[in-house]
């Protein structure tokens, strides 16, 4: 086991954590989702049901199905096969990944107007714990969607002056979705790495057979 077998299964193994990272996050999301609305988890509720949990869940199994086939490769010192086979696995998976992270990043520049029709189809009650959550009162302002008398708003005079939601759910919308769309960047990163690892550990594994064939042709 040299230094670069070692620095291989390393990278494998980030690889592996990322893809429980990632399913983790999913499952994790899918949960909240289903749980009762309050003030606290209404808004990364709405915002999960935006992200694209069902193909999380599977670039994750193809994670760990391509972590799978390293195994083999790792076992058996001069194979290459299983190692060219990991290796179109790890551009599958990377392609997939940076997939989805394209897909909540163009989210993020058109925040607002997705935002609008998200707001449009809740019910009272949830629009009441969104006003809540960000002491605001309606979405563009009180009139326009008109605001949802609650605690936070109890009167139109005092809805006008507190104002829409729009810039206080915009902003924490961006926010969380650059965290999400910044480790799924994160995790094609370590696809990189791990792809790069492959070929060097080809490329050393072709060079050994190489000059195993050269001994045996000198009678070694």
């Amino acid at each position: 086991m040299n230094k670069l077998m070692l620095t291989y299964l390393l990278i494998s193994f980030l690889f592996l954590s990322c893809a429980g990272l990632l399913i983790g996050f999913a499952i994790l999301s899918e949960a909240a989702e289903r749980a009762p609305p309050t003030i606290s988890n209404i808004a990364f509720e709405i915002l999960l049901r935006q992200c694209p949990l069902t193909g999380a869940i599977v670039n994750a199994i193809f994670m760990f199905a391509t972590f799978l086939v390293s195994l083999p490769a790792l076992a058996l010192p001069m194979n290459r096969g299983w190692l060219k086979l990991q290796g179109w696995l790890v551009v599958l998976c990377s392609v997939f990944t940076l997939s989805l992270g394209l897909f909540v990043w163009f989210d993020t520049l058109q925040t607002r107007s997705n935002l609008n029709g998200v707001w449009g189809r809740q019910g009272a009650e949830v629009q009441s714990l969104l006003q809540q959550r960000f002491n605001c009162c309606g979405y563009l302002d009180s009139t326009s969607p008109p605001f949802i008398r609650d605690t936070t708003c109890p009167s139109a005079s005092v809805a006008a002056m507190k104002g829409g939601c729009v810039g206080p759910f915009s902003a924490f919308a961006n926010n969380y979705l650059d965290l999400i769309f910044t480790a799924a960047f994160g995790i094609v990163g370590v696809d990189v790495l791990l792809l790069l690892c492959n070929v060097m550990v080809l490329k050393y594994r072709y060079e050994q057979e190489r000059y195993k064939h050269i001994d045996e042709k000198n009678g070694f």
